[in-house]
């Protein structure tokens, strides 16, 4: 069985202790060692080169030398770590330690309470690599927009998920450099097409290259025969299937490619009836590759459209949808295509694995986290009372925000409340920092979501976040004013996370950064 060693500090200690003794069957023995620091955030990966001896040793238990919490049988002997296990905020050079113990050596969670999450992910990873529905965005006022604008609105398209970028023609609007517009996306190497009523623009878009013309009905047929792209099909009228079966009976008899779509109606005109259209398609034509637009979903549904993707995308993967068509035009829908790329990848994974869609990803969760709290608040009151220095430390539990220092423990339901508590009236740069993160931790209290000191609210691919390079430093350095605060040995601040406050953290639940302790226990 698997050996690991767990390395923290003091005050998450016994809180990593009781994570670990509550995975039931865990498929690993275990030693959690504390390294001679108080905060676990505030480990480097020099800091452990220089404190834990090579190779790594789990002592047996009852050697007076060891910090061995438990994992190990009473009778064990000596036994040499075949993993180490960092906390997840460790900062520097993670392999290099790999390469000095001779052993893997990784992070584990931000969050010390999500390890048994970290370690059922690990024994059923999940490939979110792969989908096989394709997005077609679409640029809906393409007659108004130079090229250029077209360009670059299609190049942002694609880097967000989309895999053909719709050029959508207005009625009655002229569209002189529709040629023009197609041949400079086939330029960036983007596959084009051209959607209009007008068999005009069709045949233009189609002979100036585009991939896909959309949408031909069984009366307009003949432009299929004009250009080298891909038709899209309709009914005449969305409820008209027939037509619709007859234009692919029409193409599939010339042995020609096209895509067919039974039409997404909106609330409450007919959505359910739609889907059941599909339903049917699917049935009567088992290998045709189908679309599906559900613009008429996300635009016209005024609810958070990452739920209305997830849903419509799982419908779309048991249906074997091959493309989805979307749009950004309403302001509450202008992430539907980061949303649809997430979505098709989720549900690709579920529908491939016979799982449900959970697990997977949080990226979708935009609004509410699914484990907000992870701290009672009977365990922030035992971190509380350890605390012996007078820097803030904010955590948000199912009670409220908490708030301590050495002075003590408040509790409160907002930033306001907890204010006059603080007594900061003299030092601004510290109370504008107290001020930005009770208002992210009250926002996370309300909506449910996960807060984490000096670190923003994760909004899942609402608002993307660059990945954090955990090889450099990350050093906050000190708010309180000089003339209020004792003598400190503190990094310096960086001008891009000023104001920031002194660097003493909850357990495993901050940015870390080099540490101001020094090398003695």
């Amino acid at each position: 069985m698997e050996h690991i060693v767990f390395l923290t500090g003091r005050l998450a200690q016994a809180s990593l202790e009781r994570v670990l003794a509550s995975i039931a069957d865990a498929p690993f023995t275990w030693e959690v060692r504390e390294i001679g620091l108080q905060v676990a955030a505030l480990m480097t990966a020099d800091m452990v080169q220089r404190r834990v001896k090579a190779p790594v040793l789990s002592p047996a238990v009852g050697d007076v030398s060891s910090d061995v919490a438990g994992g190990l049988p009473a009778d064990a002997t000596p036994r040499r770590a075949d993993r180490l296990i960092l906390p997840g905020r460790c900062r520097g050079d993670v392999d290099a330690l790999a390469q000095h113990y001779g052993i893997p050596v990784v992070r584990g969670p931000d969050e010390l309470k999500d390890l048994p999450r970290y370690f059922q992910r690990a024994a059923r990873p999940v490939d979110l690599s792969e989908y096989e529905i394709a997005i077609f965005a679409e640029i809906v006022d393409a007659p108004r927009l130079t090229v250029e604008q077209i360009v670059a609105r299609a190049d942002a398209l694609a880097a967000d998920g989309a895999n053909v970028i719709d050029l959508g023609c207005l009625p009655a609007t002229p569209f002189e450099h529709l040629e023009d517009s197609v041949r400079a996306c086939k330029a960036r190497g983007l596959s084009v097409s051209v959607d209009s009523v007008d068999t005009d623009e069709l045949l233009r878009g189609g002979r100036a290259g585009a991939d896909y013309v959309l949408s031909l009905t069984i009366d307009t047929l003949w432009v299929a025969h004009e250009v080298a792209a891909t038709p899209i099909l309709i009914p005449r009228e969305p409820a008209d299937e027939a037509s619709l079966y007859a234009a692919i009976e029409a193409l599939d008899r010339e042995g020609r490619p096209f895509l067919a779509d039974a039409i997404l109606d909106p609330i409450p005109f007919g959505l359910t009836n739609s889907i059941v259209r599909y339903h049917r398609l699917r049935e009567r034509c088992p290998t045709v590759a189908i679309m599906m637009g559900v613009g008429n979903v996300t635009e016209l549904t005024e609810a958070d459209t990452s739920g209305i993707n997830a849903l419509l995308f799982g419908i779309a993967a048991e249906l074997q949808v091959a493309a989805v068509l979307t749009t950004q035009v309403s302001r509450h829908a202008c992430r539907a295509v980061r949303e649809a790329d997430v979505a098709r990848r989720v549900m690709h994974a579920a529908a491939r694995s016979a799982s449900l869609p959970k697990g997977m990803t949080d990226a979708l969760m935009t609004v509410h986290a699914k484990h907000p709290f992870p701290d009672t608040p009977a365990e922030i009151e035992a971190v509380a009372a350890q605390v012996r220095d007078p820097n803030f430390r904010v955590q948000v539990s199912e009670a409220g925000l908490h708030v301590y220092n050495r002075d003590g423990h408040r509790l409160g339901q907002s930033a306001f409340e907890l204010w006059p508590q603080l007594k900061l009236e003299g030092d601004a740069s510290h109370a504008f920092y107290m001020g930005v993160e009770l208002a992210h931790a009250q926002i996370a209290l309300q909506l449910g979501k996960r807060y984490v000191q000096d670190q923003p609210l994760d909004w899942g691919v609402a608002v993307p976040t660059a990945e954090q390079d955990r090889t450099a430093w990350c050093a906050p350095g000190s708010t309180r004013d000089a003339s209020n605060r004792r003598l400190e040995r503190t990094p310096e601040r960086t001008p891009e996370r000023t104001p920031q406050r002194t660097p003493e953290r909850t357990p495993e639940r901050a940015p870390a950064l080099k540490p101001v302790e020094s090398d003695k226990p």
